[in-house]
């Protein structure tokens, strides 16, 4: 059994074509279901994202699986698969792990380090688990992708810096008040980049919100989105000294605010700082605004500097992150590899010491006068002779667990034997026998963590 990642993303697929395999998010039993009536697919999810729209499954058969999930993609959207292919990607194995880590950790988002795209994930696992398209597999799969994402958000900075405009503001004003806590906040404008900013500024612990625009009524509703106050876009010059932090975004082609303002602003608040956000362009503020003392004016460009100097850091962050993966790469794995190996061990004695028990009786039958230390010495030789039938081929399965073969030598076994359907891990037993009847070394029971 595998892990086999098909999709498309920001980075192979323009957001035309994304649009055209997205799927609803408040539809998603149909395609899960038909997800599992693919042959050699016992598990799946999708995840479906403006940025990506990705299947994760578990099955047999990579190669052929792989391209069975290309094609669902394909017909379940009525898109020919050629027109589709080239925007596809796929990952098995090991990849696939990293693949998926990667992305519930932010390393494979269009802005590296944001929040979002783990939440999204859940989601969709939560759509999975609510119609039963997963098990044992994606739920540990899934349960560890989330916890390497927790731990490569508290073990490098990698979401701490501000990547977009509206963010850096908040982090700029932070640093100019020591906190945000009992500022007020006006907004000139009430067009979305204000709502975005006025969000972050009310997450962050800003006490009170002003709202003026030219359409009053759009003020006032922006206003009582975030509990605030509306103010006449004409009176707004006559509140500017209550606000410690304005953010200006209108589309006036000259300045909304004047330096002659600002300094009557200063003078009524006895010097107290004042810290200006200018997001418009053409620009909404004087920018001479700057050359008064304990006034703070940035403008686009300038919060563009502090957003490239982030996205540095986030990179270097986003290194230390790709250290964490990998080490989890390898514990994920070497679970996921023992799922068919140990049943198969267990299965392969079971059936020779159901050959070995039956030939036993059917000899003592037929020799009534065998005494029991006789009995006990034959017992003893055919018990010796199964281990030395077992070594060689549970060694090799040992030893290509961890590698791409073991799934070759399991499924050789389980055909060259007759071997029963493959036990469910969570029903074996917590120590197993190797082939000289003793524990196979660092195996345990795998728990169902999902």
């Amino acid at each position: 059994m595998n892990i086999i990642v098909v999709g498309l993303s920001h980075k192979t697929a323009p957001v035309e074509m994304r649009e055209r395999v997205a799927f609803s998010p408040t539809a998603m039993e149909r395609p899960l279901k038909a997800l599992l009536d693919l042959p050699n697919i016992s598990e799946g999810l999708i995840v479906s994202t403006c940025n990506r729209v990705e299947i994760y499954a578990a099955g047999k058969e990579t190669e052929v699986s792989a391209a069975r999930l290309k094609r669902f993609l394909a017909d379940y959207h009525g898109i020919g698969l050629e027109n589709l292919e080239s925007h596809l990607y796929e990952f098995q194995g090991i990849d696939a792990i990293r693949h998926v880590f990667r992305v519930a950790s932010s390393l494979d988002s269009m802005v590296v380090g944001e929040p979002q795209i783990l939440g999204q994930i859940k989601t969709a696992y939560g759509y999975a688990a609510e119609f039963k398209t997963v098990g044992l597999i994606l739920n540990r799969f899934l349960h560890k992708a989330f916890s390497v994402a927790k731990r490569v958000r508290t073990e490098t900075g990698i979401s701490s810096n501000a990547v977009s405009i509206s963010f850096a503001a908040v982090e700029l004003a932070r640093k100019i008040f020591g906190t945000l806590e009992r500022k007020r906040v006006l907004l000139i404008g009430a067009g979305e980049m204000c709502e975005l900013a006025a969000r972050h500024f009310v997450n962050n612990g800003v006490d009170s919100v002003l709202v003026t625009n030219r359409t009053y009524e759009r003020a006032v509703k922006l206003a009582e989105e975030f509990q605030g106050r509306a103010v006449p876009f004409d009176d707004f010059p006559d509140h500017l000294h209550q606000a410690d932090i304005i953010l200006a975004s209108t589309g006036a082609p000259n300045y909304t605010l004047q330096h002659r303002q600002v300094e009557d602003a200063l003078r009524q608040r006895k010097n107290r700082p004042m810290f200006f956000i200018d997001i418009a362009v053409p620009r909404d503020i004087d920018p001479r605004v700057n050359d008064i003392s304990n006034a703070y004016l940035y403008d686009v460009d300038d919060l563009q500097e502090v957003i490239q100097a982030n996205l540095k850091e986030r990179q270097k962050e986003a290194r230390k992150a790709e250290g964490i993966i990998e080490q989890e790469i390898v514990q994920f794995h070497q679970w996921l590899s023992q799922l068919d190996v140990v049943p198969t061990i267990v299965s392969l004695r079971k059936k020779l010491e159901e050959v070995r028990r039956s030939e036993i009786e059917k000899t003592f039958s037929n020799l009534k006068n065998l005494g029991s230390k006789e009995r006990k010495a034959i017992e003893a030789m055919t018990s010796a002779i199964i281990n030395k039938v077992l070594h060689q081929p549970i060694t090799v399965l040992k030893q290509a667990r961890n590698e791409n073969s073991g799934d070759n030598y399991v499924d050789a076994l389980r055909t060259l034997f007759d071997l029963e359907p493959l036990q469910p891990p969570d029903e074996m037993p917590d120590k197993m026998p190797d082939d000289g009847g003793t524990e196979i070394n660092g195996l345990s029971k795998p728990r169902h963590k999902g």
